[in-house]
């Protein structure tokens, strides 16, 4: 079984706006399948997954340097996490972070 499965959660306006919803956004390995995801999420935050959605983020063209080259940056896979309602992730919940 992978080590590092979940790599590290995804903070973005849109995130935050769907953990309202029960619905949190992860990094997570790109070998990763669904079932090792939920089981991961289950054990590191215990809480309840109902569904697991995946998509491969494909890298972005960048330039750099004064020479203006052209770098891609590498493709990554997202995994969006439903739970089950009333259960949240207290990496996501920001009103609690800032008091």
């Amino acid at each position: 079984m992978y080590q590092n499965i979940i790599t590290a959660p995804v903070i973005s306006e849109k995130s935050m706006s769907e953990a309202s919803a029960g619905k949190f956004t992860f990094r997570v390995a790109k070998n990763a399948d669904k079932k090792q995801i939920k089981k991961e999420i289950e054990k590191r935050y215990k809480v309840n997954v109902v569904k697991v959605f995946t998509n491969i983020v494909k890298g972005k063209k960048r330039r750099y340097g004064t020479k203006r080259t052209e770098v891609l940056s590498s493709s990554w896979k997202k995994a969006k996490v439903k739970l089950k309602p009333g259960q949240k992730i207290d990496v996501f919940d920001v009103a609690a972070q800032k008091g």
